[in-house]
């Protein structure tokens, strides 16, 4: 009996994890590459989904079991693409796969985290707190199985996590390996970043510390999160009551970001209500150039626009400052329906920071075109190569799945090759 001609993943965030149980149950054998120790991507880290404002580990946990009962789909976590040549139902993929410095005899007991004395920012938090470097970022992380950052890790010279571990899952010489790969095809499902809201002068810089992004603002409203899920602000844990929400926060912009990041808007409006539900005597208002929530989406726009706490104003936040004394954040704004100037203050504000394809900052190997934006042009793609959700442009969980399912028909079309 023939091999099964293999399907290579790149990424494993909520499209690449699609991509690749649909491909497999089609009766593909499946490989997931992803840079980080667990799979997942940014979905991860959301409190709610918009418009049902449900729970993201529900479709993630299926998702999961549906890897754990399948024997064609395997993973590489902390791993990286190093080169890609070949063509369609022939290319040879080589993988770098770094230290874990853990091996699979961890079950999770969280006893390396507890010893470990080395503290470090938090990445899965946006860097609201910080976490061990023994760490394992979330209660449902797939694989639950810790791992050791050997950029914080004092390695042998401390290996008070060695000591502690009763199973023998600590391997602090564990050396980065390298795989090679024959697949069929390749699906680049590398996800996006947050736009660096440092490089935003007059929105703070990222120097004010009541001034968070758009996920940041999904962690503290996670029970996951640095703060069990209160909205609290960051200067002081004060309870959050009055918050500015600032759309555009990048995009939009010819000097950063040109194009429309999609799902901001529909972030913000489902932000609010959190807040709102935290806290009922709240208020909230939105400063936008335009509200766009396309399609179906317009329903829960009007919806949250009907909450008597909850305003809209149309018009961009030129300055925004700090009130040293009390953290209290300063914003100055043209209201352009009302023709005047506005200068208020809250409690904290929120930046609706735009969506960076990854491949801007990381270009997978191969021959492969990207914009001047770091989108894949997925018209371009050699035969056998296929681009889905944001990789080829801003897009929300509901159409990356869309597209991610499609795809897996594609891989099989190439798996005949």
């Amino acid at each position: 009996m023939a091999e099964k001609k293999k399907v290579l993943v790149i990424g494993g965030g909520f499209s690449g994890l699609t991509a690749a149980v649909e491909s497999a149950e089609a009766g593909s054998d499946v490989v997931i590459v992803e840079k980080t120790p667990f799979l997942g991507g940014r979905v991860t880290q959301l409190n709610k989904y918009f418009p049902k404002l449900c729970p993201p580990n529900c479709g993630l946990e299926i998702n999961f079991k549906r890897i754990k009962n399948n024997a064609d789909i395997s993973f590489y976590t902390l791993a990286e693409v190093e080169s890609i040549s070949g063509q369609e139902g022939n290319y040879n993929v080589t993988i770098k796969i770094n230290s874990r410095f853990i091996n699979d005899k961890c079950v999770g007991c969280n006893a390396c985290n507890e010893a470990c004395p080395v503290e470090m920012p938090n990445e899965f938090n946006f860097g609201l707190d910080k976490t061990k470097a023994a760490y394992i970022t979330h209660n449902q992380a797939f694989p639950f199985k810790y791992a050791i950052d050997g950029k914080h890790c004092k390695g042998k010279s401390c290996a008070k996590c060695v000591e502690a571990c009763k199973y023998d899952a600590i391997d602090l010489d564990m050396k980065p390996d390298t795989v090679n790969l024959n697949v069929a095809s390749v699906v680049i499902a590398t996800g996006w970043d947050l736009y660096d809201t440092a490089k935003l002068d007059n929105l703070g810089g990222g120097n004010i510390k009541n001034v968070i992004t758009n996920m940041q603002m999904e962690r503290l409203a996670s029970i996951n999160g640095p703060t069990s899920g209160k909205i609290l602000r960051p200067s002081d844990g004060k309870e959050v009551k009055n918050i500015a929400f600032v759309q555009c926060a990048g995009s939009r912009d010819e000097n950063h970001l040109p194009y429309c990041s999609y799902i901001c808007c529909m972030a913000s409006l489902k932000q609010a209500t959190y807040l709102r539900e935290q806290y009922p005597d709240s208020k909230v208002r939105i400063f936008y150039i335009d509200i766009r929530t396309p399609g179906r989406y317009e329903q829960f726009y009007w919806k949250v626009k009907e909450d008597p706490n909850v305003t809209l104003t149309k018009g961009k936040v030129a300055k925004i400052t700090e009130d040293s004394a009390t953290g209290d954040v300063e914003l100055v704004v043209e209201d352009v329906l009302a023709g005047n100037k506005i200068t208020e203050k809250y409690d904290m504000v929120v930046l609706a920071a735009g969506m960076v394809p990854s491949t801007k900052a990381s270009k997978v190997p191969g021959e492969i075109s990207y914009t001047h934006d770091g989108f894949v042009v997925a018209s371009y793609l050699k035969k056998g190569m296929y681009a889905v959700g944001t990789a080829k442009s801003p897009v929300d969980v509901a159409k990356s799945v869309q597209d991610a399912t499609g795809v897996a028909i594609k891989t099989i079309q190439s798996a005949r090759r």
